[in-house]
């Protein structure tokens, strides 16, 4: 049994736990306003909303760029991967939709969401927060094909 890991090894694991807390925060993220939105509760919707700009931030963002950053290290670190088979091509195509809709789309809505609230318009801050809500479900159907793609590696 060895204890020792190569380089790749660890890229490899670094990877996994930035992808694993990607994913994880946009269930989280999806539960969580889900939750809210049914509350239907102004403090509630307010105080998730207000949460949007310290945790993606702080944590969704820098799991993606290490994502992206770790897995273009992977391919560059190996003899066995290149930018021209279809698996990578696929992943960095998905990762590219999704780093789109998450700056652009997720973004706004965040933005206005967090407006709303503090103008103290109930209705369209928990508007915009669904529009948020149907964003990151697309943001992690994307990540969780992105995650098929890395297991099966067709093309292959």
């Amino acid at each position: 049994m060895t204890i020792a890991a190569s380089f790749y090894d660890w890229l490899k694991l670094l990877h996994i736990v930035a992808a694993m807390t990607w994913v994880g925060g946009a269930v989280t993220f999806s539960a969580l306003a889900a939750h809210v939105l049914r509350s239907a509760q102004r403090e509630t919707v307010s105080s998730f909303v207000a949460s949007l700009a310290v945790i993606g931030p702080l944590v969704l963002a820098p799991a993606m760029i290490a994502v992206l950053g770790l897995g273009i290290w992977l391919v560059l670190d190996s003899d066995t991967w290149d930018f021209g088979q279809t698996w990578i091509q696929l992943a960095l195509g998905l990762f590219a939709a999704a780093l789109l809709i998450g700056a652009v789309f997720q973004g706004r809505s965040a933005t206005a969401a967090q407006r709303a609230a503090a103008a103290g318009d109930a209705a369209e801050a928990a508007r915009q927060l669904s529009r948020w809500a149907w964003g990151t479900l697309v943001i992690l159907l994307l990540t969780l094909v992105a995650t098929w793609d890395m297991v099966v590696k067709p093309g292959l």
